[in-house]
């Protein structure tokens, strides 16, 4: 049991900064968004108005910064990164199917930005293959409990 909790744990520690780094931007309430307002074959836009550039460096810095005050710099950046990438990532394949922006597309809006972030960071801290199996786990219910107060908080025009 003292393996587990410490796994959780240390998993929790390591994905930290990914999900202030997803949780942010929403703050930045940006103006300019990351995929100019253009449009794919499909009709429908490359990310959407809700992925903007402010967003986009204010999730970045903070990311960075608690990770970087933990001791981890180059790693938080990664998780930062990855997981905003990740996000937009989501984004896209969201637009693709026609899913518009702010409608929810259960699973993807909660791991998009979790898979992205251990993508980035593997390569310079190799974790556990039972790290990344428990935060995938773990993550669905607290995205939507974190989404839930941002909507509280009128942070949010949806509780996803």
């Amino acid at each position: 049991m003292n393996d587990l909790l410490m796994m959780a744990f240390w998993s929790f520690v390591l994905i930290f900064p990914a999900f202030v780094a997803n949780s942010v931007p929403v703050l930045a309430r940006g103006k300019r968004p990351v995929d100019f307002g253009r449009s794919l074959w499909d009709g429908n836009r490359i990310l959407g108005d809700g992925k903007t550039f402010e967003g986009l460096a204010v999730g970045l810095i903070a990311g960075t910064a608690v990770g970087a005050l933990a001791g981890y710099p180059l790693q938080s950046f990664l998780l930062a990164l990855g997981a905003l990438v990740g996000d937009m990532t989501g984004a896209f394949i969201k637009r693709r199917l026609g899913i518009a922006r702010g409608k929810p597309a259960p699973v993807l809006d909660q791991i998009d930005f979790v898979i992205g972030a251990l993508a980035f960071v593997y390569p310079v801290y190799p974790f556990a293959p039972e790290q990344a199996a428990f935060l995938v786990v773990v993550t669905p219910p607290i995205h939507l409990i974190a989404n839930i107060g941002a909507y509280l908080l009128k942070l949010k025009p949806h509780p996803w």
